[in-house]
């Protein structure tokens, strides 16, 4: 059977647990015609690009299909049709990656890194709060001062 990945984007403004219903529906009619989702990831809610039907964020999906093309045919239309979904892509693949998909890979890394924002003192500006001038050097550069 042909492999295929799917992403689709849905609208900010749907909950989590819409999210996942949504995407258990998917699955669902892809087992439904013979086919079989190894795979789904929730990539989260992202920013967009550019605007899409007024939307300038979207919860991102993505799923792994082994399926005849009949039922990527019908999923797709059930895309189209569903107001929920604001973008989706299907491409054909020769293999799926056992992993994580590389958007997971970067949350991951992301999340190794220790947590979000840096300290002050991590990017070398340490406690006294200068912000890396001394009080005997002159302001301009230049031996002038400004004041």
């Amino acid at each position: 059977m042909p492999l295929y990945e799917s992403t689709f984007i849905m609208r900010p403004d749907i909950t989590a647990q819409q999210v996942e219903t949504l995407t258990q529906q998917f699955t669902d009619l892809i087992k439904a015609q013979n086919g079989s989702v190894p795979k789904t990831e929730y990539w989260g809610l992202k920013s967009l690009s550019f605007r899409i039907k007024k939307n300038r964020k979207g919860h991102y999906g993505y799923m792994q299909i082994e399926a005849p093309p009949g039922a990527v045919a019908e999923l797709e239309r059930n895309m189209r049709i569903n107001e929920d979904v604001v973008r989706y892509l299907t491409v054909r693949v020769e293999s799926h990656d056992p992993g994580p998909s590389a958007m997971m890979q970067a949350r991951n890394a992301r999340d190794d890194r220790g947590g979000g924002r840096g300290r002050r003192d991590d990017r070398g500006f340490g406690d006294d709060r200068g912000g890396g001038r001394r009080f005997d050097e002159p302001r301009d550069g230049f031996g002038g001062d400004l004041g």
